[in-house]
């Protein structure tokens, strides 16, 4: 035993046992002068050999015993031999009231020794009077287990304020300068590891059983009567037990499971911290025990950098807890329920609708990371604090950086506590695309966490979140093995490769899908292929087609029978000699009747959705699903009809459902052009073929009006024609080479980089994007973004096509208008051609001459040019308009329109008389 436990006496050997193993408070030595007033406030072994003389004792000075006091001590030793054997023998003794005896813990002992015991001490002081104190028996209990593997079980020790008060220590007032500092240095080494002592205790509001206490910290006060001096410096001290304890709580806390790996790596470099601030305690405690100038100043001295230390960690832990919703509740959670996406989140992974379980914010991952970067930048002019965070930082990134070497390399997230800045949606899977060749594989799959990015990572997340999409769309097609272990790749955010490594994994990744996309899967002749079915390119079997399903698409759509069309069309694509013959993905092409006009579909998303507009795919739904009104089931099978196109994983990445989309408005919009121009051109063969508009009329008026109708359907075609070339010369076919010289990595983009330079720095995303830009390029050009342009261009096709069908009509009529026709045996003939079944026999007013037939025809056909003349110059107005303010490719379509607008011939006949 070393001299400072003689003077302390066998109690302080026991009171620091108890203390580290979460025993029972103590009780005071200093009560030894209540039963032995003439001992000097001491009591020694009777082996004197083993007790070297202590540096001070309650008065600050040793004093010499005398042979009557050693045989005092030798009999006090002897007692305690007796009670200790005592208590051992009776173990099942029932319980007695303790007595104190000497300096040891109170124990029970039997009547018989305590008989013994004061006939022993009769003669040291015989009117000296025996207390019997009551019964204090503190007990321990097993904490339930929590997910935190490291957290403490024992039940925390009985509070001070509970200590029966006939064993409270003497007050401090009674107490010297020195013995005052003697005790206080005693119980603020007891602080330190999170105990109370005898003067220093917590504070009456502090319950150690709520953890939210336990998180923000006790506060210790020091009982009354203490040295003013000593006060003040042992108060500054006690801050450090206080955050002590706190950070000792938090790391409990902040280890469970739901927090993720990152909080749990953060908490083992705090562990490591706070182990070695006990070996510190345990130093200082060594040097209270040996050195007798240790002083309370010397210990203030020796604990101020592990003081700023602990002052680091617990502002930290303090903020981290906050952003948890630990120390108080967060009154704007409740808020979050408004998110639907965040609900539904939770509920897939099997969180609750309550309102607690669903407003709770964790702390992790990213932000972890985050808040000790911002730690760190704030602190950066403090050298000691700059590397204790550096530390943190160091620490806490690895498991962080081990998810990021995972999916940078391997394509792979293996983040099971939702903590990394990609999100994966396991609900989308490949095995749908084979159904719906969405990009939603791509778009929605993965995305980024925009409020849990580290900032190390902000300015290469978009880089993070393609490295390992392309790498999982490159594994999913089996095109490269990357299953290899990637090696000398960085540990944490701190390794100056760090975003070396980001950068050279992406591009690896980035290379290999482009080849696996442009050389196995063949992406340019995809294209090709689409060109020539959605584009009409090179279409001699289109024009085969049409002419075989003539009868079938005249029909109104709710009558056109799609297996038939269908049997036509695999018919046409086999025929030996056509384009279509050669082509490997004809198999691909299917038809498709849409249900709704294309203008009504067009305007409903230009003027309501747009396309895309915030990532929403209503126009694709649009045009999958329409609303069908009674107007729509008018709809004859050329309006209806579309291409459907198939495309494989993973080329349906750039070529997706809404890029295929905008193939098929264009389609739409080039068969509609296409069908006009026929019935255009069959009229012009009715009137070089019908003999009633080619026999030579007597009738001066009605040969000049067959001469305004010929006029008319010839400005027609021309408008037609001259405007299914600037759709497909002029806009599809010159955006068609930009993005074919993308495609095939060739560019001159005004860099002074020659035509033909491969370029290493394209993406796969850049050529989704390209594809894109390249079809809503055409959209625009071609006037059907633009509700104005639309309206306009669709009532002069409506126009064109009423008169196209309404030929036969004038045809029939011109029969009876003209004098020397009505009756005669070829108008007759042709009649019959007209009406060939009995169930429809020839009318009696086409049989005779009807004098205001022509009167009637004339009308209409004013109708016709006016209608004509007058949207066609509002389409003049409108292309000169926009062509100076937006789309600077429509002035050539205007100065093609010109052509067909002939503002004065209808003036010019009129002024003639007719």
């Amino acid at each position: 035993m070393s001299s400072s436990d003689a003077v302390r006496g066998p109690a302080h050997s026991a009171r620091r046992t108890a203390a580290t193993s979460g025993a029972r408070p103590r009780v005071p030595p200093s009560r030894v002068d209540e039963l032995y007033p003439d001992s000097g406030g001491e009591v020694r072994p009777s082996d004197s050999a083993s007790n070297a003389p202590h540096r001070r004792n309650a008065s600050g000075s040793h004093k010499a015993g005398s042979s009557q006091r050693i045989l005092r001590d030798r009999r006090l030793d002897r007692t305690n031999i007796t009670i200790n054997d005592s208590v051992q023998i009776r173990t099942r003794s029932p319980a007695k009231p303790p007595v104190f005896d000497g300096p040891s813990e109170w124990l029970p002992v039997s009547r018989e020794n305590v008989e013994d015991t004061r006939r022993e001490t009769d003669h040291i002081s015989p009117k000296a009077e025996r207390k019997v104190l009551p019964l204090w028996a503190p007990s321990a209990t097993i904490i339930a287990h929590t997910t935190a593997p490291l957290a403490g079980r024992v039940s925390f020790p009985t509070l001070s304020s509970l200590l029966p008060e006939a064993m409270e220590p003497p007050p401090l007032k009674q107490l010297s300068a020195d013995a005052q500092e003697s005790a206080i240095l005693d119980d603020l080494l007891f602080a330190f590891m999170g105990y109370e002592g005898q003067y220093v205790r917590f504070s009456n509001s502090y319950d150690p059983t709520v953890e939210k206490e336990r998180l923000a910290g006790p506060v210790f006060e020091i009982l009354l009567g203490l040295d003013p001096s000593l006060q003040d410096l042992s108060t500054t001290m006690l801050k450090m037990a206080t955050h002590y304890i706190a950070v000792e709580a938090f790391v409990e806390v902040q280890s469970r499971e739901e927090f993720g790996m990152v909080n749990h790596a953060l908490c083992a470099s705090i562990r490591k911290l706070l182990k070695d601030y006990l070996v510190l305690v345990a130093q200082l405690e060594h040097q209270l025990a040996t050195n007798a100038s240790f002083t309370l100043h010397v210990l203030h001295l020796h604990i101020l950098p592990t003081s700023h230390m602990l002052s680091q960690l617990y502002t930290l832990a303090q903020e981290m807890l906050r952003k948890n919703s630990l120390l108080e509740e967060d009154l704007d959670s409740f808020d979050d329920l408004d998110d639907v996406d965040n609900i539904l989140e939770q509920l897939r992974e099997g969180g609750e609708l309550a309102p607690g379980g669903m407003s709770k914010k964790i702390c992790k991952g990213g932000n972890v990371l985050r808040l000790l970067s911002e730690r760190l930048s704030f602190m950066s002019g403090d050298p000691a604090s700059r590397d204790l965070l550096q530390g943190l930082l160091r620490d806490s990134s690895k498991p962080y950086t081990a998810m990021l070497n995972e999916w940078l390399h391997h394509g792979g997230i293996k983040d099971p506590h939702s903590e990394f800045l990609i999100k994966e949606q396991k609900s989308i899977r490949r095995d749908r695309l084979e159904e719906d060749y969405t990009d939603e594989y791509w778009e929605k799959r993965y995305t980024i966490r925009e409020n849990d990015v580290p900032p190390q990572l902000e300015g290469v997340k978009d880089k993070v979140l393609l490295a390992g999409k392309y790498l999982n769309v490159v594994r999913e097609c089996g095109g490269v093995d990357i299953s290899t272990e990637v090696r000398d790749v960085p540990k944490s955010f701190d390794d100056p490769r760090f975003l070396h490594n980001v950068n050279s994994a992406y591009a690896h990744a980035n290379s290999s899908l482009l080849n696996l996309l442009l050389t196995t899967h063949a992406l340019p002749a995809r294209l090709h292929s689409m060109k020539h079915y959605f584009f009409l390119d090179r279409s001699d079997f289109f024009s085969y087609f049409l002419y075989l399903s003539n009868s079938e698409l005249k029909k109104q759509v709710k009558d056109v029978n799609v297996g038939k069309l269908q049997s036509l069309l695999d018919l046409v694509l086999r025929q030996p000699g056509s384009v279509a013959a050669q082509d490997p993905f004809k198999e691909d092409v299917k038809i498709h009747m849409n249900d709704q006009y294309l203008t009504k579909f067009l305007m409903g998303v230009v003027s309501v959705r747009g396309f895309d507009q915030d990532g929403n795919d209503e126009s694709h739904r649009m045009h999958l699903a329409p609303s069908v009104t009674e107007d729509d089931n008018k709809m004859t099978g050329f309006e209806a009809l579309e291409f459907k196109y198939t495309v494989p994983f993973p080329l349906s990445l750039v070529i997706s459902s809404k890029t295929v989309v905008r193939y098929q408005i264009l389609f739409r919009y080039l068969l509609s052009m296409r069908h006009l121009e026929g019935l255009l051109v069959s009229s012009w063969e009715d009137h070089n073929k019908v003999m009633t508009w080619t026999h030579k009329s007597g009738n001066h008026k009605l040969e000049m009006w067959k001469r305004r109708a010929w006029t008319l359907r010839a400005r027609m075609l021309n408008f037609v024609q001259q405007f299914t070339y600037y759709c497909t010369s002029e806009v599809i076919e010159p955006n068609w080479q930009n993005l074919m010289a993308k495609v095939n990595g060739n560019r001159n983009d005004g860099s002074g980089a020659p035509t033909g330079e491969q370029q290493v720095n394209r993406t796969v995303d850049e050529l989704m994007e390209d594809h894109v830009d390249f079809l809503d390029t055409c959209l625009k050009e071609c006037m059907l973004m633009n509700s104005k342009l639309l309206r306009i261009h669709a009532k002069l096709m409506s126009c064109c096509t009423f008169f196209a069908v309404n030929t036969s009509s004038f045809s029939r009529t011109l029969c009876s208008a003209d004098a020397s026709l009505a009756g005669s045996p070829g108008a007759l003939a042709y009649l019959a051609t007209r009406y060939p079944s009995s169930r429809y026999p020839i009318p009696d007013h086409l049989k005779s001459f009807d004098p205001d037939g022509l009167n009637k025809m004339t009308e209409l056909l004013d109708k016709y040019e006016e209608n004509f003349n007058r949207h066609l110059g509002l389409l003049l107005d409108a292309l000169d308009y926009y062509a100076a303010t937006e789309t600077v490719a429509l002035s050539r379509l205007c100065a093609q329109l010109s052509m067909a607008s002939d503002k004065g011939a209808g003036e010019d006949g009129r002024q003639h008389g007719f």
